[in-house]
């Protein structure tokens, strides 16, 4: 302490104020931290959650948290610069004013777009239609990408490019989602990686480290205690597995190897007969949806149930598909861990594969140039005049269905199965019990409708939006639905391994988002009716045409880094 005050008293004045001013910042960034962790979102309602159910169940709150914001970035992102220039150029703010550039070797007949608004003396009934289907006023408001044909905005003396800006903010929302994605995932999976490493260690963990010192509720440390001992259970028989599998004959193998053959036969036959399904219907419905003009209840409700065809089918293959999985996974032998494992990841795959599987019909109609439908305009203009609006309008339907789905289950089953539970003393009653709150399930429920969002933005940019008050009353919707009906799973998962499966999976939907939005942007015509990009063969066209508007040099680095040579290597490292 002497030589540490005989230190200062040597130190200049600058080095005292230097390291005082230091103190007093380190101090003062402590401080606003403190009160910052005041201010975000859901705190006390998540802290709570862990208290009562513990880490796996909060980590799927947290995880919910985690697309409340992302999504709200996004839209923040697509309405500074797409929505808002929009907006200011139509209302004609700040002295700005809209420029139109005249169409060059484009047919008259593709520039013909006549959206259906409503006119005129509207029944109630048929906005409620409009709401859920997409349709008639929604069709010409900012929610869909027909309503952003505008090909620059003057304010004041500046030209703001909007098919430039519209293309560059859909880029940035993807490598957006793609780093904060890949951050989060590298802590879950150093965790991951820390306990698949040693089979000793697990055990180790389980015993000695296993308990969840965040639980308060003594009905929850009982749960925990349970959920322990399964756990060592689980490990011991799969290692009593594993010694059975070493000692299988040959003629055990052949059958094990003959019927697993057998059972994946039939999953690729449920998943074939799924996307068939889907695909019929999405060909179904878009070649019978308006085709009626009459304006009465029934034939709304027809042209409603025809609309919504669809995202039925789908809903249906995501609930039908995985519990056939989990009914057959059970002759495969394979070992606890790894049945958890492979039916997750068949029924991310068949949730997934559904949303593509739609695209693809909805792309196989647009692109169908039959009979010399695509001639003029590259694309099927008679049934699709605008087609991104139209593959918007299906994304927003799946995404509103989703939402009704989560809403119908949490009111229609789950509450009235928890009063006849709590009320009626029948014995087949009561072997049903209170439904688990199944975390994976959940999961890929909301993920289902990330991927809808992650692929739907570029063609309805107030999608995310949307999906930001979708998920922040789901998150209150599925609180009350924890507390009040359900019970915590009696085999849960770890909190650290399921917040990284969770990000892996959405990963894997915003991969899948790339393949489906790269098409459309790089191969498919643009609208020449509607949109920003409607002067373009392609969207993408608009990156080499506002290139060659730079110096000679420019343009040939911009040219060298996008060619194939480079962008390819470039994105697989």
């Amino acid at each position: 302490r002497d030589y540490q005050q005989a230190e200062t008293e040597r130190l200049s004045r600058w080095e005292k104020w230097r390291r005082t001013s230091s103190k007093s910042l380190k101090k003062a960034v402590s401080e606003v931290k403190g009160l910052s962790s005041y201010l975000v979102l859901w705190r006390h309602d998540i802290r709570s959650i862990e208290g009562k159910f513990g880490t796996g169940i909060q980590s799927y709150f947290s995880f919910l948290r985690f697309l409340v914001l992302l999504n709200f970035i996004i839209f923040i992102l697509m309405f500074s610069f797409v929505i808002l220039p929009t907006i200011i150029s139509k209302y004609g703010l700040f002295n700005s004013t809209i420029a139109y550039i005249s169409p060059k070797n484009i047919d008259d007949i593709c520039t013909i777009y006549k959206p259906s608004g409503n006119k005129g003396l509207v029944y109630f009934y048929t906005y409620l239609k409009d709401l859920l289907s997409g349709t008639g006023f929604l069709e010409v408001t900012i929610l869909f990408y027909g309503y952003y044909s505008i090909d620059a905005v003057w304010i004041s003396i500046m030209r703001y490019n909007l098919p430039l800006a519209y293309l560059l903010a859909t880029f940035a929302y993807l490598a957006l989602c793609l780093l904060w994605i890949i951050k989060r995932s590298v802590e879950g999976f150093k965790q991951n990686l820390v306990h698949n490493a040693d089979p000793f260690q697990s055990y180790c963990n389980k015993v000695f480290a296993g308990w969840d010192f965040c639980i308060t509720d003594p009905s929850a440390a009982r749960l925990k205690h349970r959920s322990l001992q399964y756990e060592l259970q689980s490990d011991l028989q799969e290692e009593k597995l594993k010694q059975k599998i070493a000692e299988r004959r040959m003629e055990e193998k052949l059958r094990i190897y003959s019927l697993r053959i057998f059972i994946n036969i039939i999953v690729i036959a449920i998943l074939s007969g799924c996307f068939y399904s889907i695909y019929r219907v999405t060909v179904f419905s878009q070649e019978n949806s308006n085709v009626s003009i009459r304006n009465d209840t029934r034939t709304i409700l027809v042209n409603l149930l025809v609309q919504y065809l669809p995202s039925m089918v789908i809903t249906l293959a995501n609930f039908i598909a995985p519990l056939i999985f989990a009914f057959l996974i059970k002759f495969e032998e394979y070992t606890p861990a790894f049945e958890i494992k492979l039916t997750l990841m068949r029924c991310v795959f068949v949730r997934l594969a559904n949303i593509g599987v739609l695209l693809f019909s909805l792309w196989s109609q647009i692109s169908d140039c039959g009979s010399d439908k695509c001639k003029p305009c590259g694309y099927n203009y008679k049934l699709y005049p605008c087609w991104e609006s139209d593959v918007g309008r299906e994304m927003y339907k799946l995404m509103m269905f989703d939402f009704i789905v989560i809403l119908a289950v949490a009111l229609f089953a789950d509450f009235p199965r928890m009063l006849l539970v709590t009320h009626c003393s029948c014995k087949l009653v009561q072997w049903f019990g209170h439904k688990e709150f199944g975390i994976s399930d959940n999961v890929l429920e909301i993920i289902y409708g990330q991927t809808i969002c992650f692929i739907g933005t570029f063609f309805s940019p107030l999608l995310p939006a949307i999906a930001t008050i979708k998920y922040f009353i789901i998150f209150y919707v599925k609180k009350i639905v924890l507390k009040h009906t359900s019970k915590p799973a009696a085999k849960p998962i770890r909190a650290s391994s399921s917040n990284f499966f969770f990000l892996v999976v959405l990963l894997i939907g915003l991969l899948l988002a790339f393949v489906p939005l790269g098409f459309s942007i790089a191969r498919i015509p643009s609208s020449k009716a509607c949109g920003p990009f409607r002067h373009f063969n392609t969207s993408w066209e608009v990156i080499p045409d506002t290139i060659l508007q730079f110096p000679t040099g420019l343009q040939q680095f911009l040219f060298g880094i996008s060619s194939e040579a480079f962008a390819v290597p470039f994105f697989v490292i």
